[in-house]
């Protein structure tokens, strides 16, 4: 297998924002400080090393970070911390890929290829290939509003691979099709594989993960909870899914409740303090962690306000020098005047 480095994931998190109170009155409408805002981690460091060649799979269940991790690989979503390196151009096919309901298909064809960069000319030299492969000759010029799931998903694949992108994404979107569409798909996935690219595979189908991937990595709440061999880490997800649905309703909906509340609770702090004791590259890391950090952050209250009143004088004398250096040159002027009407 070729070594090459494709996919390279270092302390990576990302967080969202969640909305926890609204105001219904008119002013709070307009005043942010009767808003508040949660943080919501939905991925918690990400590390791993993916190269040529290879087919991940990426498990997990309902809500674990499988498809911010993908948004973040195909350069759809930044992370709210650490690095991703992505060598190469990567393309994401999901069952929601992106496609326009009120264009046709041939519409969206020429769309998303225009947007990746493709020229005219060659566009229309892989058209009649992406609707073969899709098979969707009788509804290519049909909007695709009046699509069903997989034919939207068949159009999104064959679009996304026709591209020929050196790293593909593939969330769900062979979780819908027949059994020849999706013999066409692990065919296609085996060529790229063969021409040395790579291949992120999402999918909640163990078997489809044991069929088609080298290594697969399993996310559990926003974490990685594994990342190995196929069969050692499918056995272990198995087990922890037989192991969930075993359990009493009432303890299903504590466990998910005990989960979500160290999702919420995380703190980047924390876990910076975790790895600053395992690597000593401590420049390195805060670039790492703090990534928009700024001086004003470090700054205690009375020190932004001298520095406020400091900017405030500054701008004063500087207003002051140019108002009397501007008068002091019209009296000049006006002298200058006068000598000659004399």
């Amino acid at each position: 297998m070729d070594r090459n480095l494709k996919v390279s994931a270092t302390f990576v998190t990302k967080k969202f924002e969640i909305q926890t109170k609204k105001s219904n009155t008119t002013h709070g409408r307009f005043a942010k400080a009767e808003k508040e805002s949660k943080d919501f981690w939905a991925l918690r460091g990400i590390n791993f090393d993916v190269f040529s060649g290879e087919a991940i799979g990426l498990i997990g269940t309902n809500g674990s970070g499988k498809s911010t991790l993908s948004n973040i690989i195909a350069g759809i979503s930044v992370p709210t911390t650490g690095e991703i390196i992505i060598n190469g151009k990567a393309s994401i096919i999901a069952i929601k890929s992106g496609l326009k309901n009120e264009l046709t298909g041939r519409e969206n064809i020429k769309l998303k290829c225009l947007l990746s960069g493709m020229k005219t000319k060659e566009i229309d030299e892989i058209t009649d290939d992406i609707i073969a492969f899709a098979d969707l000759d009788d509804f290519i010029d049909q909007p695709l509003k009046t699509y069903s799931s997989g034919m939207r998903a068949r159009l999104g694949f064959a679009i996304s691979v026709y591209h020929n992108p050196d790293i593909l994404i593939i969330d769900e979107a062979l979780s819908v099709g027949d059994d020849t569409f999706y013999q066409r798909c692990v065919d296609k996935i085996y060529d790229f594989k063969a021409q040395g690219k790579t291949i992120f595979f999402v999918s909640h189908s163990i078997k489809q993960i044991r069929n088609l991937c080298d290594r697969v990595l399993w996310l559990h709440d926003g974490e990685m909870q594994q990342f190995g061999s196929v069969d050692e880490v499918t056995d272990a997800y198995q087990e922890y899914v037989d192991w969930y649905k075993a359990l009493p309703k009432e303890e299903q909906r504590q466990h998910k409740k005990d989960r979500k509340s160290e999702r919420k609770d995380f703190k980047l702090d924390g876990y910076y303090q975790q790895v600053l004791t395992e690597d000593a590259d401590e420049s390195r890391l805060r670039e790492l962690f703090y990534p928009n950090i700024k001086i004003t952050d470090k700054l205690s209250g009375l020190m932004k306000c001298f520095l406020v009143m400091l900017m405030i004088i500054l701008m004063g004398l500087a207003v002051y020098y140019i108002l009397g250096h501007r008068w002091q040159h019209n009296q000049e002027i006006s002298k200058f005047i006068d000598v000659f009407k004399l």
